[in-house]
């Protein structure tokens, strides 16, 4: 029966009808953080697919109450089964791997409640998100496609989060199971494709999809800027550099204070504004204040929903992504360089790698040096006083949000890939 129902499908062009989508962290569009894989789903529910998505309350606002076992939710025709297990980058080590262990056993269990499942799409981070995704694969004799938003288990490694040599031959068998058990793997960024390659996986089975641009979101106006100003009016009278996102141990944005003390003398009417929350928090805060600048010219404040996030870069002059001086994180792809562009703002960054390159060619930003904090202030202030070249990295910011990372355009890639991979006889 089930045979005869994927020929029907495949007739009727409607190659995948139900996608299990796996995402531990899913972040609902009234929340904090990179909405991917609500965007995703919500156009695939579009698209005619139905989309039943298992994730946890992690990244769910406080408003929500969920109760111990598995909370259904629908968001936009995207069939929620949220499970709890609560998770923070504040969290110790051991903490954080029993996070991991939790989702991982209750969703096995989970999807075994879910009917007629025509393709898996696994996306990580964590890595052990494939091990549920391969579960559901052998579970409904179906296809998977997995997603790598981080190149896990190299980065924990890299920056000395994962050590121990058992665990670490454990992380590199799984990573290698998880893209032979894979009909495609989506990667986030060249470099992040480039590091599936090296593991021996099919190039052309890798399609490169990285975050993208919300332009009907973020092209709010400056009404909406005016209300974040009014909101917070000691922002106003001078240029507003904004970082918005985690305040975590790879993100280095312990580096905004040193610029900030820097800018006080070259120029005192840049504002710099960090916008979020994560392990570093207090450990930046007791920098800036240290190095006087925290409520001088560089202020902090909570996280802002993502729904909220286009004020205040319709407020910005421009927007700064960050990462520490390690080569491995230029494969990022972080949405707060999409969503900048999305609202028309140059990207500031301090490192390397595509996005970099991409900002050269375009124009749509600046690229800063990783460490020399003298350096990238006088860089940041001859950018962000010359209009004209302000002018143009807008143009050139709106232009790629347009044509090269418009969220639908690359949600209309991702369905086609989910749909090619669920062609495949699994009798």
């Amino acid at each position: 029966m089930r045979n005869h129902r994927r020929v029907i499908i495949r007739i009727f062009a409607r190659i995948v009808v139900h996608i299990l989508y796996l995402h531990q962290y899913f972040v609902p569009p009234d929340g904090s953080g990179g909405t991917r894989s609500y965007e995703m789903a919500k156009r695939l529910v579009k698209g005619g697919h139905q989309v039943t998505l298992l994730t946890t309350c992690a990244s769910f606002p406080g408003s929500y109450q969920f109760h111990p076992g598995t909370n259904y939710l629908s968001i936009d025709g995207i069939k929620l089964h949220v499970l709890r297990v609560p998770y923070s980058n504040k969290f110790s080590f051991f903490r954080r791997i029993w996070a991991f262990a939790s989702y991982l056993f209750k969703a096995c269990y989970d999807l075994m409640k879910v009917k007629d499942v025509d393709l898996v799409f696994a996306t990580s981070t964590p890595l052990t998100i494939a091990i549920p995704g391969i579960f559901a694969k052998f579970r409904y004799r179906c296809k998977m496609v997995f997603e790598v938003r981080d190149l896990w288990p190299e980065l924990p490694i890299a920056i000395g989060a994962l050590r121990n040599s058992l665990a670490v031959s454990v992380a590199k068998y799984l990573e290698k199971y998880a893209y032979k058990n894979s009909e495609y793997v989506v990667a986030l960024s060249p470099g992040m494709a480039k590091g599936v390659a090296k593991t021996g996986y099919c190039t052309s089975r890798i399609e490169i999809i990285p975050n993208s641009c919300d332009v009907a979101l973020f092209r709010c106006g400056i009404a909406r800027g005016e209300e974040f100003l009014a909101q917070y009016p000691y922002l106003k009278g001078g240029p507003i550099i904004v970082y918005a996102g985690t305040l975590g141990e790879i993100n280095g944005v312990g580096f905004l204070t040193e610029v900030a003390s820097e800018l006080t003398s070259l120029r005192p009417e840049i504002k710099l504004l960090i916008v979020g929350d994560g392990k570093e928090k207090e450990k930046i805060k007791a920098k800036a204040e240290k190095l006087g600048v925290l409520g001088k010219n560089l202020w902090m404040i909570p996280p802002i929903s993502k729904k909220d996030i286009p004020g205040v870069l319709a407020a910005s002059t421009v927007s700064i992504s960050l990462t520490i001086d390690l080569p491995l994180l230029w494969n990022n792809s972080a949405n707060k360089f999409f969503d900048a562009l999305a609202a028309g703002r140059p990207v500031i960054i301090n490192h390397e790698g595509w996005q970099a390159d991409f900002l050269r060619e375009t124009g749509a930003g600046l690229v800063l040096p990783p460490r020399n904090a003298l350096l990238a202030a006088k860089m940041i202030e001859k950018f962000v006083m010359d209009p004209e070249r302000l002018r143009h990295a807008r143009r050139a910011a709106t232009r790629a949000a347009n044509e090269v990372f418009n969220r639908d355009l690359l949600a209309k890639q991702l369905m086609n890939v989910l749909e090619e991979a669920g062609q495949g006889d699994t009798s």
